[in-house]
């Protein structure tokens, strides 16, 4: 009869105690997520991923379609999400999304936080959630200070393994579509989300629940808008995108460019997690950290290995196998489509700080002290590169749009054929099609030589679209952005027969050709 009450004062005092982890916890991951945004919010625009989103976002306001009138090589998530930022607080600034980014940062660092503490107790879940905020900024700030596509992507990801490490497999399932729907790279997180279902007893129902809570997000997001063009655009459209051609050394040495940044950034984590791998192949250990590699990750938890008769790895909350795992398929996604942009790497960061906060709980305090500091001062430099970064391009975007604004009316449709959609919107302007950049008129990306560059390239009935479009609607300004780029008219001939058609040079922008109509104004 006694024992209740002493079970009732000891659940008490655990809810207490975690309670007060987090209550001082929060106020240190919130200040961190909003500092490591600071520059993001010192200018208008980072990149033309956010200039492409911008202007998504006011043609779905205007009552655009997503894949139909308004398209992209994306999912629908986060230009949904800069609609209903742009809703709320007006078109004109992208500071609501900037505000919806710091949060998107601090769930992410509060799932990886309450993962590790999970695993290994309260001092590792708060190294993980610091040590992920400080390396968050650790790219190019067009890549890291951005509020794109992988940015939002990574609280889905790390919600997913925060629910598989709990065996809520629905939820995680639920977690993993909203990745893929946030960026298709996203749903590589599945793979470590299988082995802990695999390694936590494989049932069926599990995978059911898994199986489909993943689905529903993904066709939820198809019905919404048109199912054959989201298939099309997400994933079956893509593929000379993919194909390098001869502009693999190109793609290769911006991989290794924005590894070698990212690896700076990451200098207090590197070396713990390599000192682990060290530790662990000298010891007969696997990435799990215990004896036995993925089969004793179990044991760290609560002294059992293998379930009784399932012939299986048993996994466990201790062990680092999943994230191994998560790192490797993270690895992968950045690979995928050979473009190698910084920004890709972001999905590297959420299990590179547990990788590193697992590290660090077997060491002396004062290496973790070490780390966190040399993570913070590779913070303050990369913070000091994103407030004092040059705006060379974003400047030359906002002259191009005064130019455009000076020669066009308000309700006038423009082409800028280029590859910077901000244009459009600084000038407030309407496009006169579909296709925001040359790049899905011509498959010009920023890695690409030129080999593989041109009409034939283009996205399947591209310019059959395009034609149709600038001849219902002609443009009344036609801007050259090209400024000698492999996609400039004379190497594309629809765009030549468009200007032949009543266009007439009106004067130049920083070398953008402009064309009016007849002469115009």
């Amino acid at each position: 009869m006694r024992a209740q009450p002493l079970t009732s004062s000891r659940t008490v005092s655990a809810r207490r105690t975690r309670a007060g982890y987090w209550t001082r916890l929060l106020p240190l991951l919130a200040l961190l997520a909003c500092v490591t945004r600071i520059p993001s919010f010192t200018r208008p625009l980072w990149n033309p991923d956010e200039g492409y989103l911008a202007v998504q976002a006011r043609l779905l306001a205007q009552g655009g379609e997503l894949y139909q009138t308004v398209v992209d090589r994306k999912p629908p998530l986060v230009p949904w999400l800069y609609q209903g930022a742009f809703a709320v607080a007006g078109s004109a600034s992208l500071t609501p999304v900037r505000v919806l980014a710091v949060l998107a940062q601090l769930a992410t660092a509060l799932a990886l936080a309450s993962l590790a503490r999970r695993r290994w107790g309260g001092t590792a879940g708060r190294t993980a959630g610091v040590l992920y905020l400080l390396v968050s900024v650790g790219l190019n700030p067009e890549d890291a200070q951005a509020a794109t596509f992988e940015l939002f992507m990574l609280p889905c990801t790390a919600a997913a393994l925060w629910c598989a490490d709990r065996r809520l497999w629905g939820a995680a399932g639920l977690a993993v579509g909203c990745a893929f729907l946030a960026k298709q790279t996203g749903g590589a997180v599945l793979v470590p989300v299988l082995w802990l279902w695999w390694t936590r007893g494989g049932r069926r129902g599990g995978l059911l629940r898994l199986g489909a809570g993943a689905a529903a997000p993904v066709l939820g997001g198809a019905l919404a808008t048109d199912p054959g063009g989201f298939l099309f655009w997400t994933v079956t459209g893509s593929g000379t995108y993919a194909s390098l051609g001869s502009s693999g050394a190109h793609a290769l040495v911006r991989g290794l460019v924005n590894a070698a940044i990212l690896a700076v950034a990451c200098a207090g984590l590197l070396p713990p997690i390599a000192g682990s791998l060290r530790a662990g192949r000298a010891g007969g250990r696997g990435p799990t950290g215990c004896r036995g590699g993925r089969a004793g990750g179990r044991a760290l938890a609560d002294g059992r290995g293998v379930r009784a008769g399932a012939g299986k790895p048993a996994g466990g909350r201790g062990g680092t196998a999943d994230l191994w795992l998560w790192l490797a398929a993270s690895g992968g996604a950045v690979t995928v489509g050979f473009h190698f942009f910084g920004h890709y790497y972001l999905q590297l960061l959420p299990p590179l700080a547990l990788l590193a906060a697992s590290a660090l709980r077997g060491l002396p305090p004062e290496r973790r002290t070490a780390a966190l500091r040399t993570s913070a001062c590779c913070c303050v430099l990369f913070l000091a590169w994103g407030l004092c970064a040059p705006r060379a391009e974003l400047d030359h975007a906002r002259r191009l749009a005064t130019a455009v604004v000076a020669r066009t009316a308000p309700g006038d449709r423009v082409l800028v054929w280029g590859m910077h959609p901000e244009t459009y919107w600084f000038a407030g302007r309407t496009p006169a099609t579909r296709y925001l950049t040359a790049g899905l008129l011509t498959n010009y990306s920023g890695g690409r030589d030129g080999s593989r560059v041109g009409e034939k390239y283009a996205v399947a009935g591209a310019w059959a679209v395009f034609r149709e479009e600038t001849a219902r609607h002609p443009p009344a300004l036609v801007v050259d952005d090209s400024r000698g780029k492999p996609y400039g008219p004379d190497r594309v001939p629809g765009l030549r027969r468009l200007l032949a058609h009543g266009y007439v040079p009106a004067g130049t922008v920083d070398g953008a050709v402009l064309y009016v109509r007849g002469g115009g104004r």
